[in-house]
């Protein structure tokens, strides 16, 4: 579990380096909303009886709770695929979580989770010897300007494929950059061409920093492939990563991708 301190001295880091100088002419449309801050909460599950009670335990208790609790949208999600483009192994719940600044970010799950009513799900999910899942692992993320609030893919007759995307940077300084390039132009790009964005954030406090995270929402696998084509091509794009300062070589060290899809109860699907 992540402590208040911990979160605190994040955002003192955080804070220190907004003063670095810009290299992106920065559009930030809905900029005036105050960004979010996203919790991605992963469960990994061991294959057998965990993924079944994992999701009787969230379906039944813990999403009627969060929700009369005034959390929401929630997003939860597992592998689209086995073993295809999932970077880690399956199965697994990870939970997307909006809150609207630090402290509400480090209470909320376990405010829901220690409530009177949840004592019984909660003991019947973990037994005695059997527990509800093998480990968790916790990751907060502040919103960019230009993409200051989650949204909700518009509702299709059959579910989207999500695609979570993290850009790791060799050090704070190149990270601000690429964010920057994100706000002044990249992220314009993929709504221009149709991409569906879910969220942007810049993490925290997690693992494999410094890096950004964000979710693209697609139809299916043929449209995401489609989509990055067409982005790849894009002029627009092309002129912005030629900028000097602005390559992947200069500003980017790795990128890992999971494809996912909602579960049944998922808000976001």
């Amino acid at each position: 579990m992540v402590t208040r301190r911990k979160f605190l001295q994040s955002a003192a880091m955080a804070a220190g380096l907004t003063g670095a100088a810009s290299t992106v002419t920065a559009q930030q449309p809905g900029s005036q909303a105050k960004p979010q801050y996203y919790e991605l909460r992963k469960l990994q599950l061991r294959n057998g009886y965990q993924p079944e009670r994992a999701n009787e335990f969230f379906s039944k208790h813990f999403m009627p709770a969060a929700r009369q609790a005034g959390l929401g949208p929630i997003g939860v999600f597992g592998p689209v695929l086995p073993g295809f483009g999932t970077g880690d192994r399956s199965p697994f719940l990870l939970f997307l979580l909006t809150h609207s600044s630090f402290a509400a970010a480090e209470n909320a799950w376990d405010g829901i989770m220690t409530g009177p009513s949840m004592a019984a799900a909660y003991g019947e999910w973990h037994k005695t010897l059997e527990p509800g899942f093998v480990r968790s692992e916790t990751s907060v993320l502040r919103a960019f300007t230009a993409h200051p609030q989650l949204r909700v893919p518009p509702a299709t007759p059959g579910n989207h494929i999500f695609e979570l995307r993290m850009y790791e940077s060799n050090n704070e300084k190149t990270l601000r950059r690429k964010i920057e390039m994100f706000n002044g132009g990249e992220m314009q790009i993929f709504q221009r061409l149709g991409m569906l964005t879910v969220f942007f954030g810049e993490m925290l406090v997690g693992s494999s920093l410094p890096n950004l995270t964000y979710m693209l929402a697609y139809k299916d696998l043929a449209t995401r492939e489609s989509l990055w084509k067409a982005f790849e091509a894009d002029p627009e794009f092309v002129k912005l990563r030629t900028r000097p300062g602005l390559s992947d070589a200069e500003i980017v060290s790795n990128i890992t991708s999971a494809f996912l899809g909602p579960a049944p109860y998922s808000d976001i699907r």
